[in-house]
């Protein structure tokens, strides 16, 4: 058993062993750098990934602005391209890795056979389509109704909780894109943020304290 099947293994526990063997034999697994990007809006979805090691963000795009809907952790897929998948519908997000990651990809025709013989395989996306729908939910309502200080610092708080890293290595200008800011105002904002004792900037990025 390769290291690589052994993290397949462990990360896709809670479905049927069987399952995972077929998933193994028909799939591909793929190391990804961070920075890659995966699917482009208007692109279409051949093959399922399932994010075994790493992260990976998705989001929408308009020119030089986001608006990231959620982020794909180890033992998690893409409900948003699992839908396109079904589908045969053009992608509606765009999704890249944010650090170096193993991804299993299967392939649809599989995919499908899998969701019919395979309960556990439904309960896994069923529990994702919840979590996806908080994720997205919690997004439009920073968008209608919070205040660009608050945005940021929901934003840190969600990076932190994705990442498990005490300081971010986050830049301003990345900030700025994803919250479809400039990055004159996210640093300005994140000034006034450390003012209040929100966060801290260090050398090596950015601290929260509460």
């Amino acid at each position: 058993m390769t290291e690589e099947q052994l993290k397949v293994r462990n990360a896709l526990n809670g479905l049927d062993a069987g399952l995972v063997e077929d998933m193994l034999a028909h799939g591909r697994v793929l190391e990804v750098p961070a920075g890659a990007e995966l699917l482009k809006e208007g692109g279409y979805v051949r093959e399922l990934p399932l994010v075994i090691d790493g992260l990976v963000r998705v989001y929408i795009g308009h020119e030089d602005k986001e608006l990231l809907l959620y982020f794909i952790r180890p033992s998690e897929s893409c409900v948003m391209s699992f839908s396109a998948l079904l589908e045969h519908a053009p992608s509606r997000i765009n999704a890249v890795v944010e650090r170096p990651s193993i991804l299993l990809l299967v392939p649809e025709p599989k995919l499908r056979e899998w969701l019919r013989s395979h309960p556990s395989l439904n309960e896994l996306f069923f529990r994702q389509y919840n979590d996806r729908y908080v994720d997205m939910l919690r997004t439009v309502e920073q968008v209608a109704f919070g205040d660009l200080p608050t945005r940021l610092l929901d934003h840190l708080r969600r990076l932190k909780e994705v990442t498990r890293e005490e300081v971010l290595d986050v830049r301003h200008a990345k900030l700025a894109q994803e919250l479809g800011s400039a990055r004159e105002v996210i640093t300005r904002t994140l000034k006034k943020l450390e003012r209040e004792g929100h966060l801290e900037q260090l050398p090596g990025g950015i601290s929260l304290k509460r």
